[in-house]
C-alpha cells in the first residue's frame, strides 16, 4: 500500500504556511468522532494538536465525577476513538509526515528572510 493524494479519509482544511490543519473522518460515519489535526511549527518545535468531541450521557454518574474534577483540578481525562481503513490510516500517517516537513521548511525560510 502507498499513501494517496488526494487521501481517503483525510481532508485538508487549511494551510497557513507555519500551520496546516486536517480533518480525519471516522469510518463509522458519526461526525462527532471526527478528529481535527493542527500541525504547527514555531522557532524550536513542531506542535501537533488533535481536536475531538467527547460526550457523557446526561444520566451517567461519571458526568458528576467529570464536573467535580473539572471544577477542582482544571481538567478531565477522556479518550477518543477513530476507526480508519488501512488505507486511511496510512494516509493519516503520511499527511502528518508531509505536514511536519512542510511547516519546518516554511519556518526555515522565514528564519533565512529574517536574518538577511
Amino acid at each position: 500500500m502507498t499513501p494517496e493524494t488526494p487521501a481517503q479519509g483525510i481532508l485538508r482544511i487549511n494551510d497557513w504556511g507555519s500551520s496546516k490543519m486536517y480533518q480525519a473522518v471516522c469510518n463509522c460515519g458519526d461526525d462527532t468522532h471526527t478528529h481535527v489535526i493542527d500541525i504547527e511549527a514555531d522557532d524550536s518545535d513542531v506542535t501537533v494538536t488533535v481536536y475531538t468531541n467527547t460526550k457523557t450521557n446526561f444520566w451517567s454518574k461519571d458526568r458528576w465525577s467529570h464536573i467535580f474534577k473539572l471544577l477542582f483540578t482544571g481538567y478531565v481525562s477522556r479518550e477518543s476513538h477513530l476507526i480508519l481503513s488501512k488505507q486511511a490510516a496510512l494516509n493519516y500517517a503520511s499527511v502528518l509526515q508531509s505536514a511536519i516537513k512542510d511547516v519546518e521548511t516554511f519556518r526555515e525560510q522565514n528564519v533565512k528572510i529574517k536574518n538577511k
